[in-house]
């Protein structure tokens, strides 16, 4: 078979940033892929937390200038790029002034949710697709991790549904234990709207919340993942509704093995 092109989307990645499992999960896979003779790219965000002296980040020039639309309005997109220590992996970040300068993530100092994190994570999922087609690299399989990237497999599935960078490429999405009671103010569903995307592909969102997000990516993307074993129990309901992809990694596994039997199933 030939070399299978993965693209790794995620909120974190050790040792840049760590608040979930998924940084652990976009550390040692991408590694565990290449060895197989597999080519990787990883996009996560750029969070003000990840000190960017400290871990030699650099903007790639070539690759930044894209406005990305965020509802009304249009937002510059920057991407920067470092690599992991000890490993031949590259990183690429997605950067934006407005939304990820803050030193912090999804809470601020006092646990307050932030008001815009629908709109950060629109312009992750819209950052990340663009930045691909300008990188001209042309992905297999999108493995989408958390509820930051759920937006990437309705994306794909309408509005670049006929773009050549992506008319072949099928989707994975993970799930981890991340979920939280917040509710996203404003009106989501334009904010979310794109060419191509019908109202009823916008059902989920209608809650304004995180389950919504994780609904949209479990409808869209052709795999759905439980990557980690004890899940809250709102996820599990979610789980029970898509009995039919979902996909649950033992963690005594070999999980590489069982990650490249995956990819290789979906495209072959």
């Amino acid at each position: 078979m030939s070399k299978l092109r993965i693209l790794y989307v995620a909120s974190e990645i050790n040792p840049f940033l760590k608040i979930s499992e998924a940084a652990d999960l976009l550390r040692q896979l991408p590694q565990a892929m290449q060895e197989r003779g597999m080519e990787i790219r990883i996009l996560v965000p750029r969070f003000g937390l990840i000190n960017e002296r400290k871990n030699r980040l650099h903007e790639v020039v070539r690759l930044s200038g894209i406005n990305i639309t965020v509802g009304d309005e249009e937002k510059p997109l920057v991407i920067k790029v470092a690599s992991v220590p000890s490993a031949k992996l590259q990183v690429y970040f997605i950067d934006n002034e407005d939304y990820f300068h803050r030193k912090s993530v999804f809470f601020d100092q006092e646990n307050n949710f932030h008001a815009d994190n629908d709109e950060r994570a629109i312009f992750f999922c819209k950052g990340v697709l663009e930045t691909v087609k300008k990188l001209g690299w042309s992905p297999d399989i999108v493995h989408c991790n958390d509820w930051m990237t759920s937006l990437i497999p309705m994306y794909l599935k309408t509005t670049y549904k006929n773009d050549p960078m992506f008319k072949d490429t099928k989707t994975v999405f993970a799930v981890f234990n991340s979920f939280f009671p917040n509710k996203f103010e404003g009106d989501l569903l334009e904010k979310v709207r794109m060419l191509d995307i019908e109202d009823t592909m916008l059902k989920h969102l209608k809650t304004g919340d995180y389950v919504g997000f994780v609904r949209t990516g479990m409808q869209f993307a052709d795999v759905v993942v439980k990557a980690e074993e004890d899940l809250d129990e709102n996820l599990n309901r979610l789980f029970d509704e898509f009995e039919a992809k979902k996909i649950n990694f033992d963690k005594e596994e070999k999980f590489s093995e069982s990650y490249y039997n995956l990819y290789n199933e979906l495209i072959g």
